[in-house]
């Protein structure tokens, strides 16, 4: 069978590969500590659960709008102008299946064969696999721990050529979990302007900061900035609700449409009573959002504290996120080795970073119980100290 040649330049997703053969081992009863999974390990909040289930009682199980319930456009706009400072209107709203949905529509949407797309690495791992489906070019702008790795405003300005379309910036980070202060960001947005590219700003960890880290949404800075800033963020992470599927795209009207004509034609409406939970976790308190938050900043510390005790391992500290990208050069191991030998030998699942683009590090997610991440750590420790 001869598949559409641009399946064969695509990789397939290594996170969910990774978590797949942990849940696999796990189910025949061995012992994995997985820190694969970028998911909250807590159960949805109650009361965000509650109001699905009376939107079932309630027969909200139709075909809904394309572009989304206009009680949730309307929530998530109310949210992007009180938390963000950006003055949106649900018409500049569209509701998708997953954070990850809005970027791939946006893809579709804006980038045309030949366009670039500046992704700075590391990098979440879709990010490049995206722009090559609809026929654009990564332009990869590596960045190390010198400058916490993100992207300064001299290498942002020296990628961008004629060609480039669209700058991805994602803060608080996969897989690094650093987050650009506000300096930073007004540095990054003036290089855009200039320009006159579009910037997308994946805010999907957004709620989770720490030691009095800010979160500055790019597009909150002037109309200049506002008007080529597109907002990409969902309620998988904040509201613990990675299988609900619920993300979002804001930016300007034209796009959005053309994005829920895009959705027309693919998957039609998201979930329509499980748009009400999202309605209720915008609407309700969010202190359940401040619980998770206290849970991984204790989990992040010990993490830390035992990554950066390990001989040969070095790890910079997150300010965001739930992620931990420690440098493994020291081990003589390549990423995707040392994952493996990890796995085999002493049970251990984390991510290698050459799915992110940096081979000499790995990803661990720390949304994890606590007793999983001692254990976790005194294996790691073990397999380090056999190979220094």
């Amino acid at each position: 069978m001869k598949l559409a040649a641009r399946v064969s330049q695509v990789t397939p997703s290594l996170t969910l590969a990774i978590a797949a053969k942990a849940k696999a081992l796990k189910a025949e009863g061995i012992d994995v500590c997985s820190f694969s999974a970028g998911e909250p390990d807590f159960d949805t909040p109650a009361h965000i659960k509650a109001a699905a289930v009376k939107a079932l009682d309630e027969g909200k199980t139709k075909y809904g709008a394309a572009a989304g319930e206009p009680k949730l456009r309307e929530a998530i706009a109310h949210k992007l102008k009180i938390d963000n400072g950006l003055d949106y209107k649900s018409e500049n709203v569209i509701v998708t299946n997953g954070g990850k949905h809005s970027l791939y529509n946006l893809m579709v949407a804006l980038i045309d064969p030949g366009d670039e797309v500046i992704i700075p690495a590391p990098y979440w791992l879709s990010y490049p696999e995206m722009v090559t489906l609809v026929g654009g070019v990564s332009v990869i702008v590596p960045t190390d721990a010198t400058t916490g790795y993100k992207i300064t405003p001299e290498q942002l300005r020296k990628a961008i050529t004629p060609k480039t379309k669209l700058f991805i910036l994602n803060s608080p980070s996969n897989p690094t979990g650093m987050v650009y202060t506000p300096d930073e960001i007004k540095a990054l947005a003036q290089v855009v302007v200039d320009a006159d590219i579009f910037v997308v700003s994946d805010e999907i960890y957004e709620k989770i900061l720490y030691d009095g880290a800010e979160h500055i949404s790019i597009g909150s800075l002037g109309k200049e900035i506002f008007d080529r800033t597109l907002i990409s963020n969902g309620f998988a992470k904040a509201y613990s609700m990675t299988g609900w599927r619920l993300g979002y795209l804001a930016g300007p009207v034209e796009i959005i449409k053309a994005a829920s004509t895009i959705q027309g034609h693919s998957t039609s409406n998201v979930c329509t009573f499980a748009q009400y939970g999202a309605i209720a976790a915008l609407q309700s308190s969010q202190d359940c959002v401040e619980e998770m938050r206290q849970a991984f900043a204790k989990r992040r510390q010990v993490m830390l504290d035992r990554l950066n005790a390990i001989p040969g391992l070095s790890t910079a500290k997150p300010d965001g996120a739930f992620y931990l990208f420690p440098d493994i050069s020291k081990t003589g191991l390549k990423s995707l080795e040392f994952c493996d030998a990890l796995l085999e030998k002493h049970q251990v699942a984390v991510i290698p970073g050459i799915a992110f683009g940096a081979d000499d590090n790995i990803r661990l997610s720390y949304a994890t119980d606590m007793a999983t991440i001692e254990k976790g750590m005194d294996r790691l420790e073990k397999f380090v100290k056999s190979r220094i």
